[in-house]
């Protein structure tokens, strides 16, 4: 096959597989979608009446967090990591009770049981799950924050939280008062 004939194959996206040509997209869908360009399209209005200090949609299916600003200027969209299951994932809204630069982390509940011998995790420290920044939300375990294994984010790696890299968690952080609104969808 040649040089041009060769590109244009893998341009169309096609395998040939017992015979038979298959689209690459077919063959590549398996398990959940992990492309971060999959995110669904939020209006803050199908979710608040009024964009109040600010407003975040967290969309657990698309593994993303949109936020509006109180005067909506500013429209931003992060891909997160996302809790491992619908049992631990905790849907509603709720609002930034408080933000913390350098959380510190202990193990929720659920991780003591599975993981016995983790130790809490100072804050600053780049071992830290939590990363450089967190927003506390007012259910139990459940906050926004970053991580330092950007290898998490698009995927399910959380007990109850949404994380996102820490250079975007910081850049949320400033963006976002207390009290700013959230849904978790």
């Amino acid at each position: 096959m040649s040089d041009i004939n060769r590109r244009r194959a893998l341009g169309l996206g096609v395998i040939a597989v017992g015979g038979l040509a298959m689209p690459a997209v077919l063959c590549a869908q398996k398990g959940p979608r992990r492309n971060i360009s999959s995110f669904t399209m939020q209006r803050w209005q199908d979710h608040f009446d009024t964009l109040g200090k600010g407003a975040i949609v967290a969309d657990t299916k698309s593994r993303a967090l949109h936020f509006w600003s109180g005067d909506e200027a500013i429209y931003r969209v992060y891909p997160t990591l996302v809790p491992i299951s619908d049992a631990l994932t905790k849907r509603g809204h709720t609002e930034i009770v408080r933000k913390k630069e350098g959380p510190g982390w202990t193990s929720t509940a659920s991780q003591m049981k599975r993981f016995p011998g983790w130790k809490p995790v100072a804050g600053g420290d780049p071992a830290n799950p939590l990363g450089s920044h967190a927003m506390y939300l007012p259910w139990p375990a459940s906050l926004i924050h970053g991580t330092h294994d950007t290898r998490k984010i698009g995927r399910l790696p959380s007990d109850s939280c949404i994380g996102l890299c820490n250079e975007k968690i910081a850049e949320l952080f400033a963006l976002c008062p207390v009290g700013t609104q959230v849904r978790i969808i």
